[in-house]
């Protein structure tokens, strides 16, 4: 079973499960039929994958260019795997460390390559630091003292959602958007289950509550996807881009860390202004804060946060080297005229460089509580997202298959028939085209798929390539509508607390505001970053 199903439907049944399945064997004894166990065991959709492949490679004709037909059905064959959830995201992601030697594509030397990046190394401390905050319930701390700030006396409900919400946001920009959300979800909970999940007879305003229960959990599943927006560790969609604009044009200046967060912060906000104005009108109002104030005051954050305690040496420490890396990412590099730290190692290091070496410090430091224990260790890092790190490399190296293959240029011919249409009528549209295809699947494998298209699409029409990327990127990430769009859509929707109609009709105004502050920001904001202007 698909565990995104599994989630969902566990959250809609209060009934104890068996610890094991229980067999509803028939006269014969036997639990189930050929088909059923083929279906079940998803034998159709790992076929899929090299029947698709087989199809493509045996009837394709690219005019005579073998190598591209090939790297067509090779990518057929992943994204139908990665569609389909035939096995693991992971064990998808890693077919390409095989396919492409075999299909004659690469070398298997020149694809493990772009499994460790320097962008990937970014993602993989960026990973291990918020482990280290999850482990020492940082994260928690730091959202009870802000939403006990904004908590009001009596409750004032459009402030406790800017709280909420503004602490998902910034915990987000920092860490990926998925952990955000499984981060700050127990908080917004926590404060729900305060609060009657059902319409009963002779509880008042209860309707007011539960509209209120909606708005809180749309709030943190949807700040968080917007925070992972304005930074690059905030979601693997924009570490895509960095990696594939590295590799398609590598003679033009780097994506750094402070370039990407001075336009995408400004666009975030945007979005997350949209965000909590949608949640106030839509699912609050006169008679909220009173129906609220019946189960919920500021002395209930303020209780919570006395549990945990004072702050410990191994959260100062912490803080202290998130902190310096936030820092050193920052001033890595500023200006032309003030150039960063960087000048002073010949421009050789990276974001990942500084991310991993402030990783490193946590199994170095110790932890002040007992002899010979640092902050980190090992087995405090099981909990890694080997997924999202595998699914980044198998993108770069199909960035790198599309190249070698010679699939680029074919497709770059094809496209030609776009060229003289204005750029600021092809950007919505390309942000319009990516966010529909990430409703339904994940969208760093949108991005993954999609950025290749539109580098080369931005040769043929002979605009600045950030121009269709950056839409493609951020059109990626406004999955705002499905369960299905994004991990923290279906955390969110796990809770039972939301339906997909809440979604849709939460989601649909935030997705056009997204495409209008896109629209406006890529061409003003985006000159003076990027020089979209420049090509």
């Amino acid at each position: 079973m698909d565990p995104r199903r599994a989630c969902w439907e566990s959250s809609s049944e209060d009934v104890t499960r068996p610890l094991l399945p229980v067999q509803e064997d028939g006269p014969t004894g036997r639990s189930c039929s050929p088909l059923k166990s083929v279906l079940a065991n998803k034998y159709l959709a790992v076929a899929s994958g090299p029947l698709a492949c087989a199809v493509i490679c045996t009837l394709g004709d690219l005019g005579g260019h073998p190598a591209a037909r090939n790297m067509l059905g090779v990518l057929a064959w992943v994204f139908l795997w990665w569609i389909t959830d035939a096995v693991p995201l992971a064990v998808a992601s890693m077919a390409p460390l095989f396919l492409f030697p075999l299909f004659g594509i690469a070398s298997s030397d020149a694809v493990a390559k772009a499994y460790m990046e320097d962008v990937i190394s970014l993602v993989l401390g960026s990973f291990i630091l918020a482990l280290a905050i999850e482990h020492y319930s940082i994260h928690r701390r730091l959202a009870l003292n802000i939403t006990s700030l904004f908590c009001g006396d009596p409750v004032k409900p459009h402030l406790l959602l800017l709280g909420i919400c503004g602490t998902t946001m910034f915990i987000s920009m920092w860490i990926h958007n998925a952990p955000s959300t499984v981060m700050m979800l127990p908080v917004a909970t926590g404060i729900l289950q305060r609060f009657p999940r059902d319409e009963l007879e002779g509880v008042a305003n209860a309707r007011e509550v539960q509209r209120f229960s909606k708005a809180l959990v749309l709030g943190v599943v949807y700040a968080s996807t917007i925070g992972g927006m304005a930074t690059l560790t905030g979601t693997g969609a924009n570490i895509i881009l960095v990696g594939m604009w590295s590799t398609y044009f590598p003679e033009q200046d780097p994506i750094t860390f402070s370039k990407w967060m001075s336009f995408g912060l400004p666009m975030a906000l945007v979005l997350f202004m949209a965000l909590w104005a949608t949640l106030c009108l839509m699912y609050c109002s006169k008679n909220t804060g009173r129906a609220l104030s019946a189960y919920l005051d500021r002395s209930h954050l303020r209780r919570e946060l006395s549990l945990l305690g004072p702050m410990s040496f191994a959260e100062k420490m912490i803080l202290a080297v998130f902190g310096a890396l936030i820092a050193l990412w920052m001033t890595r590099s500023l200006t032309d005229d003030i150039p960063g730290w960087a000048i002073l190692f010949d421009g050789k290091v990276g974001d990942g460089t500084v991310t991993i070496m402030m990783a490193t410090l946590l199994f170095i430091i110790p932890s002040g509580k007992n002899d010979g224990e640092r902050l980190m260790d090992w087995g405090k890092c099981r909990k890694l997202q080997w997924n999202i790190i595998l699914l980044l490399g198998a993108g770069f190296a199909i960035a790198d298959g599309f190249k070698a293959s010679g699939l680029t240029d074919i497709l770059s011919e094809g496209l030609g028939f776009l060229k003289g249409a204005p750029a600021l009528v092809i950007a919505p549209v390309t942000c319009i085209f990516s966010g529909v295809i990430t409703e339904f699947t994940s969208d760093d494998a949108t991005t993954t798929l999609v950025l290749p298209l539109l580098a080369e699409l931005s040769k043929s029409i002979g605009v600045h390539p950030l121009l269709l990327m950056i839409p493609g990127t951020v059109g990626a990430q406004l999955s705002f509508l499905l369960p299905t769009a994004s991990p923290p859509n279906v955390v969110g929707f796990g809770t039972g607390y939301i339906s997909i109609k809440d979604m849709v009709i939460t989601g649909m105004p935030l997705g056009v505001v997204g495409i209008a502050a896109l629209t406006i920001l890529l061409p003003t904001l985006g000159s003076l970053v990027f020089g979209v202007d420049k090509f």
